[in-house]
C-alpha cells in the first residue's frame, strides 16, 4: 500500500470515529467500528486512544505508522448517524465499499431529526404519561403537558442558538418549572405538586449517564468520568432553575 493511500484510509477511519464520538456512540463502540473499518480497507492494525475532546488514532501497514489527531465537538445525541457509520463499516466488511466509496458515503452523511412541530408536542405527551403514571388526575396531566411544550420550545430555541448546555438545562428548567405552577394558581387539580416533578423530566440526562457507566466499566475511565460530569453539571444546572423557579414563584416559601 503506497503512503498516500494509507494517509486517505486513515483520514476516513478517524472521521468515522470523530463522528461516533459527536453524535454520542460509547468509547468501546468507537474502538471497535475504527478497527474494522481499517482493518476492511486495508490496515494491518488501527490503534486508537480517546478522551474527553479529542482522538488519536495511529494505522500501521507494512510496519510504516501514520498518526492524526482529532478534536471532538459534541453534536448530540443521534443514533441515525451512530447507525449510518456502522452500516458503512459492514459494507466495507463485505467488500461492497472501498475507500473511494465510504468517502463518498461520509461526505453525503447528514444527521436526520425530527420537526419540532413533532417532537415538542410527543415531549409533552410523554411528560404528561409520566405524570399519570405517578398517580397525577387529569388536570395535572393537562398542566404538565403544557409546562413540557413550553420547555421544550425555549430548550430548542436556545439550542439553534447555540447557548452552552448548562445555560440552556437552567433556562428551560425554570421555564418549566413556572409553567407547572400553574397548578398552585388554579385550584383545577388536586396533584399540583406531580406536574411539577413530571414536567422537568425531559431534562434529564439519562443517555449520557449510561454511556459514562457503560465506558467505566468498560475500561475507558477518562471518557467515562468526563461524561458523567457533563451529567452530573447538566443535572445540577437543572436544579438551579428549578430552585429558582420555585422561589420566585413563593409558594414553597
Amino acid at each position: 500500500m503506497y503512503a498516500d493511500t494509507q494517509n486517505d484510509i486513515t483520514r476516513q477511519v478517524v472521521r468515522v470515529a470523530q463522528l461516533l464520538l459527536a453524535y454520542g456512540a460509547e468509547s468501546e463502540l468507537v474502538e471497535e467500528i475504527s478497527q474494522r473499518l481499517g482493518r476492511a480497507l486495508g490496515l494491518a492494525s488501527v490503534e486508537l486512544s480517546i478522551s474527553s475532546n479529542s482522538l488519536v488514532l495511529t494505522s500501521l501497514v507494512s510496519g510504516r505508522c501514520i498518526t492524526t489527531t482529532r478534536r471532538i465537538r459534541e453534536h448530540g445525541i443521534n443514533m441515525t448517524v451512530v447507525c449510518e457509520l456502522q452500516r458503512i463499516c459492514l459494507l466495507a466488511e463485505k467488500g461492497l465499499y472501498g475507500p473511494n466509496e465510504v468517502r463518498k458515503r461520509l461526505a453525503r452523511l447528514q444527521p436526520k431529526t425530527y420537526p419540532k412541530w413533532l417532537l415538542i408536542p410527543m415531549i409533552g405527551l410523554s411528560c404528561g404519561s409520566f405524570c399519570h403514571l405517578f398517580g397525577g388526575d387529569l388536570a395535572a396531566c393537562l398542566f404538565t403537558f403544557f409546562a413540557s411544550v413550553i420547555g421544550m420550545f425555549v430548550r430548542l430555541a436556545m439550542a439553534q442558538r447555540h447557548f452552552n448546555v448548562l445555560v440552556n438545562f437552567a433556562v428551560t428548567a425554570f421555564v418549566t418549572s413556572l409553567a407547572a405552577q400553574l397548578g398552585y394558581l388554579y385550584p383545577v387539580t388536586q396533584t399540583p405538586e406531580l406536574a411539577m416533578a413530571a414536567s422537568v423530566l425531559m431534562l434529564v440526562p439519562g443517555f449520557p449517564m449510561i454511556n459514562s457507566i457503560s465506558d467505566m466499566v468498560k475500561g475507558h475511565m477518562n471518557v467515562g468520568i468526563s461524561r458523567w460530569g457533563q451529567a452530573t453539571l447538566m443535572t445540577v444546572s437543572s436544579v438551579i432553575g428549578i430552585t429558582i423557579a420555585m422561589q420566585l414563584g413563593g409558594i414553597f416559601l
